[in-house]
């Protein structure tokens, strides 16, 4: 089991996908060897659910995006507006209504000879959008995920700064090998200071004595959801805070869970072969599930 368990769909095998200006069949859709992207990871993305005809927390993906494509010094060259119409035209395209997951690529573009200095980029950037019938597996949704406390650490804001979502996940990949490899479904990652900080593609959270604990979030991804969570928590009188914490107060929390766009909320029932809640989803995990889903729902409604 992992996070990103999703039920297949046939119907991905046909999809059409959004390349620079043309919406083409998935079997068609390339980029150029002298992409940015292929090159040197050197671009943004942000995945994004489609629920009801709408796209869930886009405001906050959008920001996320343009502060990343700031923060690495690329000009993505197009309004949100001007976004968020490329990536409807290509739902519309695909006849698209709900349960929909999509990646939202932007590189810095061509290059007119493999070298990572922007100078030697010519034209503008790449964009992509790819949407995907993706449904998160309930079975993971109750029965949980097994992490396992990984050696690589989260860089810092003095060398590839967590918080920016480029297309380098390096760090993270490597992350997901070790903990495939120690026999877990995904890696908890500690910060520079050993403290606990993330996992490889999700945002970590536990629950001591009814208390709702995630990093401080200074050397994590600003995950959208986490940050709904944290907000959710607030809105129900769920304490919650942000701080620092060490491996050892997770091996003995009362529940964990971790969060991501695709999933939401999904259980943790073990950590270094320590046992959560009695290996089973904890009963605040899932009333959170529940808020959340109440949370979408409410605001993003069926559309008449």
């Amino acid at each position: 089991m992992g996070t990103h368990e999703y039920n297949i769909d046939s119907r991905n095998d046909e999809i059409l996908i959004y390349v620079n200006g043309e919406i083409v069949p998935r079997s068609i859709a390339k980029v150029s060897v002298f992409d940015s992207g292929f090159l040197l990871g050197d671009g943004v993305w942000e995945g994004i659910r489609y629920h009801n005809k709408q796209l869930v927390h886009k405001d906050e993906h959008f920001k996320r995006l343009f502060a990343s494509a700031a923060a690495i010094g690329m000009d993505i060259g197009k309004t949100e507006q001007e976004l968020e119409g490329i990536i409807v035209s290509t739902l519309e395209a695909n006849n698209m209504e709900s349960d929909i997951h999509l990646r939202f690529i932007v590189s810095r573009g061509m290059k007119k000879t493999p070298y990572q200095h922007p100078k030697v980029n010519v034209g503008g950037p790449t964009i992509v959008v790819i949407p995907e019938y993706k449904i998160a597996s309930e079975d993971v949704k109750k029965t949980g995920i097994s992490l396992g406390t990984v050696s690589i650490r989260r860089g810092t804001s003095k060398t590839q700064d967590p918080k920016w979502n480029t297309l380098s996940k390096l760090n993270c990949i490597v992350a997901c090998i070790e903990a495939d490899r120690l026999g877990f479904d995904e890696g908890l990652m500690q910060d520079v200071n050993g403290y606990v900080s993330t996992c490889n593609s999700t945002n970590f959270f536990i629950v001591r004595q009814g208390e709702v604990w995630t990093s401080t979030g200074e050397y994590c991804l600003n995950g959208v959801t986490r940050g709904n969570i944290i907000r959710l928590c607030k809105e129900n009188d769920i304490p919650v805070f942000e701080r620092n914490f060490h491996v050892e107060d997770c091996h003995s929390a009362h529940e964990a869970f971790v969060t991501g766009t695709f999933a939401g909320v999904i259980p943790v029932v073990e950590i270094d072969e320590h046992g959560i809640s009695g290996g089973i989803r904890g009963e605040l995990t899932k009333r959170l599930q529940n808020i959340y889903k109440k949370d979408i729902d409410t605001l993003y409604p069926p559309s008449d």
